[in-house]
């Protein structure tokens, strides 16, 4: 079956171009531990170094080989839950990865010709309706995210396949995402005024692209609908949400701006759907002021404790708020046992981190932990710049310490208490808080009814890169550990969060910090949770509630 126009030229980045598309698509450039257990928070929540780069940037702009046996293959054509959820964490690790490398550019290009070449993709095969192992509602930070899973499979607006009718081949559209020229101006959560292609320097014509759409109309075929919206945490590129299934119910024409002819579509949203581009829209107007958050019991919980407010809501009952709590903002250690600071950091203000000999950055390996505020890998030890740094909260270094960067909320659940989520987007790999509470010591478990023993090793999963993706020897593998803690989140056993310590000199002693970062894109107002390893309430097992499909009960 034949997909949409121009695939072969699709860089997999951010926003493609489209001008002209009617006639030919112009691809874009390259775009770029604790000594005992931690209680469950009852608190607020180039150098000498340029040769050896430059080899390691050589091996990874290559084509990567296929390794027999060592890379994980997927079913190509249909996919499952787990399928998408493992092939968008491998992809965005080996991405991050090839971003940590300077000297290699076109790291999502990259990334993708080498999934796509290693054949690490699923749902190849074009189809109307839904897309196995994608919910409405899930997001996206890049196309090459979408073509991948199969959710839309071009660098285009609209995605067709080719039909058969009476014996002539025709097209049908089966994907569309609303952006750039093609973009809906009204925003509406239950429908989509969609403009054709062409347009900008001659009328628009009734082929290609267009003609799917009309052969949509005509044929009453369900099309699945992309929304896209300004990433509001970076400087450039979009979120990408996944709203559901649409019909075309009408076509016009209209003149454009420039005077040319220009074809108009409507689409219809279709009954019984969660919604999706509408939370965002709803979100929107809370954040504004517009109409008021339903179930608010408190604006702010943390009482100007954090940078940003976190809300309490309660739409369950009337319950006004979790008891015998206190906000706090970090981690109550007294003494940790790593070693003694011994030598500060002697970078300037402004350069600090910036040179390969920057103690901070030797004591990460050589490497920067983080890429444009995102985690790159899971460390045993992640050091970020501290007190005796002269480099301010924006350094690129650190995390902990400079505030919110989401708008969080807690929120009563059905049957689980408390729970914590997001009014904004969160990408894989994001700082979303740091753990609160105290340090207590083995033998006080009994104290509270769940804690996270930060000294056992709880059931792994993969979510760094895997280094043959990248041309690295299997032996340069971080090491990982898992097991999760926060204070509101509640437990899965399919989490959505993971936590990684964080170490950080705090007049001159080295002190270690728990943050807590995202496993995979979260949506807004999906609840955040980690995998608590075990569950424990005065010496008894809890039953586990989190209903999710693998569940241990």
């Amino acid at each position: 079956m034949e997909r949409g126009e121009g695939s072969r030229k699709f860089p997999g980045g951010e926003e493609p171009n489209t001008k002209n598309a009617s006639n030919n698509v112009t691809s874009t450039a390259d775009v770029g531990p604790s000594s005992g257990p931690l209680k469950r928070g009852r608190g607020r929540p180039k150098g000498s170094q340029n040769s050896k780069k430059s080899k390691q940037s050589d091996r990874l702009i290559k084509w990567v080989p296929l390794f027999q046996g060592s890379i994980n293959k997927v079913n190509q054509e249909t996919g499952n839950d787990e399928l998408v959820s493992s092939l968008m964490m491998r992809f965005n690790a080996v991405r991050r990865r090839l971003s940590q490398v300077k000297n290699v550019r076109g790291e999502v290009s990259t990334a993708l010709r080498t999934f796509k070449d290693l054949q690490l993709r699923t749902n190849t095969k074009a189809r109307v309706g839904s897309v196995p192992g994608i919910k409405v509602g899930d997001i996206f930070f890049l196309w090459g995210e979408m073509e991948l899973v199969g959710l839309h499979a071009v660098p285009i607006g609209t995605n067709f396949m080719k039909v058969e009718d009476s014996g002539e081949d025709k097209r049908l559209a089966i994907s569309v995402v609303s952006s750039g020229k093609n973009a809906d101006e009204a925003q509406d959560p239950d429908g989509l005024i969609y403009t054709g292609f062409g347009g900008q320097e001659s009328d628009q014509k009734l082929d290609r692209m267009n003609l799917s759409l009309v052969e949509a109309l005509t044929k009453k075929s369900v099309v699945r609908v992309i929304r896209a919206v300004e990433d509001e945490k970076r400087s450039q590129g979009n979120v990408y949400i996944y709203d559901g299934l649409y019909s075309i119910t009408d076509m016009w024409e209209e003149k454009s701006a420039n005077g040319f002819k220009v074809f108009k579509f409507r689409f219809v949203r279709q009954p019984d759907q969660k919604p999706a581009f509408g939370v965002w829209k709803s979100i929107e107007q809370w954040k504004e002021g517009v109409i008021t958050r339903p179930g608010l019991v408190l604006e702010d919980l943390s009482d100007g404790a954090e940078n940003l407010k976190v809300s309490l809501v309660n739409e369950v009952d009337d319950e006004k708020g979790p008891s015998s709590f206190s906000y706090i903002t970090s981690l109550k250690h007294s003494v940790i046992d790593v070693p003694p600071m011994v030598d500060l950091c002697t970078c300037r203000p402004k350069s600090c981190c910036s040179r390969d000999d920057c103690l901070c950055v030797q004591r990460n390996g050589g490497e920067f932990p983080y890429v444009d505020k995102v985690l790159v890998t899971r460390r045993p030890m992640i050091y970020e710049c501290g007190d005796s740094c002269p480099c301010s909260n924006d350094c690129k270094n650190k995390m902990i310490g400079t505030g919110l960067k989401f708008s969080l909320e807690v929120f009563k659940t059905m049957d689980r208490g408390w729970g914590l989520r997001s009014l904004d987007p969160i990408r894989a790999g994001s700082f979303i808080c740091e753990f609160a509470g105290d340090i207590i010591q083995k033998g006080d478990e009994e104290t509270d009814d769940y804690i996270f023993d930060s000294s056992r090793v709880y059931k792994s999963f993969q979510w760094n890169y895997e280094p043959e993706l990248v041309g690295e020897d299997a032996s340069a593998k971080v090491s990982e550990k898992s097991g999760n803690v926060a204070c509101f989140m509640n437990h899965s056993c399919s989490p959505n969060v993971m936590w990684q310590p964080i170490s950080r000199e705090e007049k001159g002693v080295w002190c270690i910090h728990i943050g807590c970062f995202a496993i995979k894109h979260i949506p807004p107002l999906m609840e955040l949770t980690y995998d608590y390893g075990a569950f424990r309430g005065y010496g008894k097992k809890k039953i586990c509630l989190c209903r999710s499909k693998k569940c241990s009960g």
